[in-house]
């Protein structure tokens, strides 16, 4: 049987008057990688947001190892929160942190482990992502590949159950984008449990578990990719992986 580690269950979410999630279920097993697809504006970083609590949603439940966490008090959420790593579009770094001082953060001040175990387990991470010899960096001397390896070093820092990746390369110039998909898909051959948020197709065709197409707030079709990329039943799925394919190319930006 399957290891369920995340169900997310009916979720809605809505800012003012304008609903961006409108009933979205799915089922996110150990070592399991989805890829969410789907037109700006449609929900899909919300729903990232709504997983790890930090824009909580208006309605449905969330469960984590079969634990509801949509309803725990504020004092529990960055317990929650530890388990659930998040990588960011725009990094996220503190600009007047090094690379390792970045990393060694949160495990100082969330998990209150000593200096010396915190920035240990900070060079790991960063040797992890390739990035160890440019630890006594700060962001303004990195590129923004390597910016966003740091990104993903810091959530791997954290032994999360899961890591959640809000269009980890759309703010990256093309030539560095191969560097952090080349991460990403070792996180996966290695077994990390993902969910990702990408138009990188050629990362969705080679790493991904099942694809989720969303368009207005709601799951328009889901699958596994190769069922999707080359037999999407509804037609507006078929519309839009085709523009997809044809404006970021088959295999991203390698």
């Amino acid at each position: 049987m399957a290891d369920e580690l995340l169900k997310v269950e009916s979720i809605e979410k809505s800012f003012g008057k304008q609903k961006v999630l409108d009933g979205v279920s799915f089922i996110l097993n150990k070592g399991e990688v989805k890829v969410i697809v789907g037109p700006s504006g449609t929900g899909k970083s919300t729903l990232l947001r709504c997983i790890n609590l930090l824009n909580p949603p208006d309605k449905g439940k969330i469960y984590l190892q079969n634990k509801e966490i949509t309803s725990l008090k504020h004092t529990l959420v960055p317990a929650v929160r530890q388990k659930i790593g998040m990588v960011f579009q725009h990094f996220a770094l503190f600009n007047h942190l090094t690379a390792i001082d970045n990393v060694a953060l949160g495990l100082l001040k969330v998990r209150k482990m000593n200096k010396t175990d915190a920035y240990k387990k900070a060079i790991d991470e960063l040797n992890r992502v390739g990035l160890a010899d440019h630890k006594d960096k700060y962001p303004a001397q990195l590129s923004g590949g390597q910016k966003q390896r740091v990104g993903i070093a810091r959530a791997l820092a954290m032994d999360p159950l899961l890591i959640l990746f809000d269009e980890p390369t759309s703010a990256l110039d093309p030539e560095l984008i191969g560097e952090v998909l080349a991460v990403m898909q070792a996180l996966a051959k290695d077994g990390m449990t993902m969910i990702c948020v990408t138009h990188e197709m050629g990362f969705a065709k080679s790493v991904a578990n099942e694809v989720i197409f969303m368009e207005k707030g709601k799951i328009i079709e889901q699958g596994l990719p190769e069922e999707l990329f080359s037999n999407a039943k509804n037609p507006r799925t078929r519309e839009f992986l085709s523009k997809i394919s044809q404006l970021y190319g088959e295999t991203g930006h390698k």
